[in-house]
Order: C-alpha cells, then sequence, then structure tokens
C-alpha cells in the first residue's frame, strides 16, 4: 500500500489519504491524535496505552514525509512523536469505526470527555 495523495482540509480537521489499490480514507485529526503510534500514546507494551483526552479540537501543524514509508505528523498541542507508517494509516483507515466506538468506550468508562481541559486542567465533572 503506497499513497497516491495526501490532503489535509484544516476547515473539516481531517487527513484525506488515497492509495495505490483505489482505497481512499478521511482521517480526523482527532482520530490520528488519540491512535498516535507514539510510546507515550501506546505505551511500550500492552497494557500499558494512555487514554488521550481533550483532544476533540486539535489541529495538524505539520505534515512531512518520513523517508518513503511515513508521515510525521505535528498537532498544535505539541504532539509530534508518531511515526505513521502507510500500513498504519490503512488499518486505522479500514478500522476507523470500530477504533472510534472503542475510543468513545473508554473515555466514557474512565469519565472523561473528548472536550479539552477548562480552566486550567483537572478532571471533568460530566
Amino acid at each position: 500500500m503506497i499513497p497516491t495523495a495526501i490532503t489535509l482540509h484544516q476547515k473539516s480537521r481531517e487527513l484525506e489519504i488515497a492509495f495505490d489499490d483505489g482505497a481512499r480514507y478521511r482521517l480526523p485529526y482527532e482520530f490520528l491524535r488519540v491512535y498516535s503510534p507514539s510510546a507515550e500514546v501506546r505505551g511500550h507494551g500492552p497494557g500499558q496505552e494512555v487514554l488521550q483526552v481533550g483532544k476533540q479540537h486539535v489541529l495538524v501543524n505539520e505534515v512531512a514525509p518520513v523517508g518513503s514509508y511515513a508521515l510525521k505528523i505535528t498537532f498544535d498541542d505539541g504532539h509530534d512523536s508518531g511515526l505513521y507508517t502507510w500500513e498504519y494509516l490503512g488499518n486505522l483507515g479500514k478500522n476507523q469505526q470500530a477504533l472510534w466506538q472503542d475510543y468513545l468506550r473508554q473515555l466514557s468508562e474512565a469519565n472523561e470527555s473528548r472536550e479539552p481541559y477548562q480552566n486550567g486542567g483537572g478532571r471533568h465533572d460530566q
């Protein structure tokens, strides 16, 4: 799977990626941020994942190619340590609906929110 086009849609906050097999996905910035492949988000092994909260309005500041196999995405919250390989982006696209529902379930179970924290931090009262 090799991308044939990558487009940032800043107004709708989505990264659109088309692949040479005809697949095309629109991945919201928030989705990309909460499923970052970085160790900071995914941990260093099963069960070490860190639930990302308050990322509903995150923006992408920059997208840079890494060799011919990945993208480095810099988000406006300062996160920039994940390398999104073509395979990883394709898997996110194929599994977007199930992954998103799983993320919403995790937020609910943790009594957290997609909304950014107000007044300098702290837990959400829902």
